[in-house]
């Protein structure tokens, strides 16, 4: 699919937050929309994109239309030093929003809140080499025209300079559409022993990237 001309790579500025929270929801169900899937709309976008808005601002990207966000990339470039403030920082502000579960996982939202809660889960020893990870979504309507391999390249330029020589990424197990993006953006697997949530993982350097053929990302 050809997205439309006129669009351009930005960096993240607060008045895009709401934006960034709508697409993270509308591609939240490998790559489907996950609109009145959990209790609250707000449960994914504050798992996987509000920490980072709010925590790593500096490496957060949008592809804009010229009137607001059609799709972003974030992340951290020192995955355990985000953990930390994520831990610190992030989760008091949502002190009120969600229960924590007290149990084994009973639904669907509490198998999202049990990642809410344990940020910890992003630290595994396979991934040393490649500290920094990111997320990326783009409405349907702008994939498939290359804005997802210059998002990418956007923030591994931007993880590089802040220090970091290599990026991961987790994907689901089942999203072998992704999975494939990946790897013609330069990503190779990386094997990790007990994968938690079925995520199977991906890393390559942020500078000097190879690119696999296969068509624009």
């Amino acid at each position: 699919m050809t997205a439309p001309s006129g669009l351009f790579i930005r960096s993240y500025e607060d008045v895009d937050h709401d934006a960034v929270y709508d697409i993270c929801v509308r591609t939240g169900d490998g790559g489907a929309d996950a609109r009145g899937r959990y209790r609250r709309d707000d449960l994914l976008p504050d798992i996987y994109a509000g920490p980072y808005l709010c925590l790593e601002p500096d490496l957060s990207f949008v592809l804009d239309d010229g009137g607001r966000p059609v799709g972003y990339v974030i992340g951290t470039a020192d995955t355990a030093a985000f953990v930390r403030a994520y831990r610190e920082r992030w989760l008091p502000l949502l002190a009120g929003r969600y229960q924590q579960p007290s149990g084994p996982p009973a639904s669907v939202d509490d198998e999202r809140l049990a990642e809410l809660y344990l940020p910890e889960r992003m630290l595994l020893p396979e991934l040393a080499d490649f500290p920094a990870h990111l997320h990326i979504d783009l409405l349907p309507g702008y994939q498939g025209a290359g804005y997802g391999r210059q998002l990418i390249e956007n923030f591994c330029a931007a993880a590089a300079g802040a220090g970091a020589g290599g990026v991961h990424v987790a994907v689901g197990r089942a999203n072998t559409g992704a999975q494939a993006f990946y790897q013609r953006v330069g990503f190779e697997p990386v094997r990790v022993a007990g994968p938690p949530s079925g995520a199977v993982y991906f890393g390559r350097p942020t500078r000097g990237r190879t690119e696999r053929s296969g068509g624009p990302a």
